[in-house]
Order: structure tokens, then sequence, then C-alpha cells
């Protein structure tokens, strides 16, 4: 006669968590037995057991994760719109805080489970990360475009070269210490601008696949050269440069 199957259920008591813990998950234990009168019955026997922790020892706990754990946590957690701050393997004060916020949201989301389908719902319990997946899915996290934008630095003495580079290509003089100072300043709120920046946007396709928009930063010396071609300065200077090529070209002194 063939063997039959069957998986059973043995659920724990929510009613005796420990006092103030927070059910942020659950293990699974599997075991075979036979079963039915003439043991031809295979049982799989799947014990649950809960996961508590309380505010105290999920510190610990944070505290103890590996750094690159905590990087891939901190990825999940601003995804998941938990956490703002940057995505480092450092135990920071605002990435605990965060993992905390998430723990006990999913303490709650589970006691909800347990609420609405009674033991049946131990079998679907989730944990940290489990949980941040679901959350990070509801807001679009792991499908819509992401955004990088850089900020570039410019250092005030690169700037004054840039001036002074400019003046010499474009009018054939050196540029004073007042237009330095004024271009300086213009150059640097220029690049400050959130549009003047560079940006990465990153769009991901099933299979793995990203496609990758880039827009460039700012260009201090382009921004310069198209300001100071406009002048009469720049424009007096082109018509120079170009009788002087003329009388070169015919030998007139």
């Amino acid at each position: 006669m063939a063997e039959q199957r069957r998986e059973v259920f043995e659920y724990f008591d929510p009613k005796k968590a420990p006092v103030d813990a927070m059910l942020i998950g659950s293990t699974k234990v599997r075991r075979q037995n036979l079963a039915g009168p003439t043991g031809t019955t295979i049982q799989d026997v799947i014990t649950i057991q809960p996961v508590y922790a309380t505010d105290a020892e999920s510190f610990k706990i944070f505290e103890q994760f590996e750094p690159n754990y905590r990087k891939y946590l901190a990825q999940k957690l601003k995804s998941a719109g938990y956490y703002r701050g940057p995505i480092t393997g450092e135990a920071t004060k605002d990435l605990r805080e965060a993992y905390l916020d998430a723990q006990s949201e999913l303490s709650a989301e589970n006691a909800d489970r347990l609420t609405a389908f009674g033991p049946e719902g131990q079998q679907d319990l989730d944990n940290i990360e489990t949980f941040l997946t679901r959350q990070s899915k509801g807001k679009g996290g792991d499908k819509g475009p992401k955004t990088v934008v850089y900020e570039t630095e410019y250092r005030p003495e690169d700037l004054e070269q840039t001036v002074q580079k400019v003046y010499r290509d474009l009018l054939g003089r050196g540029a004073s210490t007042e237009e330095v100072q004024k271009y300086t300043t213009r150059l640097q709120k220029q690049a400050a601008k959130p549009e003047n920046m560079a940006q990465v946007t990153s769009t991901p396709f099933e299979g793995g696949v990203a496609r990758q928009k880039t827009r460039k930063a700012f260009d201090p010396e382009d921004f310069l050269i198209k300001k100071l071609s406009g002048t009469d300065e720049a424009r007096a200077r082109k018509v120079y440069s170009f009788y002087e090529a003329f009388d070169e070209f015919v030998g007139r002194d």
C-alpha cells in the first residue's frame, strides 16, 4: 500500500509571551513520524517557535550585527521609508532608531496577523527582512527609478584659474582682482544649484538589468565663455582678431 504524506503544525501559545517583548519572527522545526491505524501515513510535523525580543535585547542585537549586514539593513530600511541617512556599516544612532521603529511595527503586524487568522497565522509571520521587503514594495521602492545627485565642490583657487584662463583666451588679457571675485562668486552659486549638479537615474528592468541616464555636472569654463562672449569687449576683441589675421595673410604691417 502506497505511503501517504501530510503536514501537521504544532503552534505556540501567544499568551505565554514574555512581558514587554516584541514578536519579531519565528522558526520552524520539521520532523517526521508515522501515523494512522496501519502506520502507513508519514506526517511532516512542523513546530513553530516564536522569536521574541525586548527593546534592550534589540539594541544589543543591532550592536552585534556585522558591518556588512548593517549596511544591507540600512538599504532595506531606507527603501521602506524608515531611514534617511547614509548607507554605511556604522552603528549610528539614526540607523539604530530606524531599526527599532521597524522592529516595533513588525511586532504589531505579526500580532495583528495572529488576531485575524488565529493559530494558522503563525505559518506566515514576518521577520525584519521579509517585513521590510513588503513595505518597500508597497512604496514602490524596489520598482521605480532611483536618482542619485552628485555635488561637485570647486576650490576657490581652481575657479580663479578658470576665470584667468577664459579671460586670456577670450579677451587676450588677465582678469582683474574685482573680476576674479565677481565671477568666482557667480560660479560657486551656479554650481550649488540642484539643476546644475551631476545626476544618475537608474531604472530597473526584469532580469536584473538596469538602464542608467546620466546628466553632466555644471561646467564653469563653458558657463563663463558664454557669459563673456556677449560683452562689448569680447565682440571688439573678435573683430580685432579678424583684422589682425587678415593683415597677416596679406602681408600688411
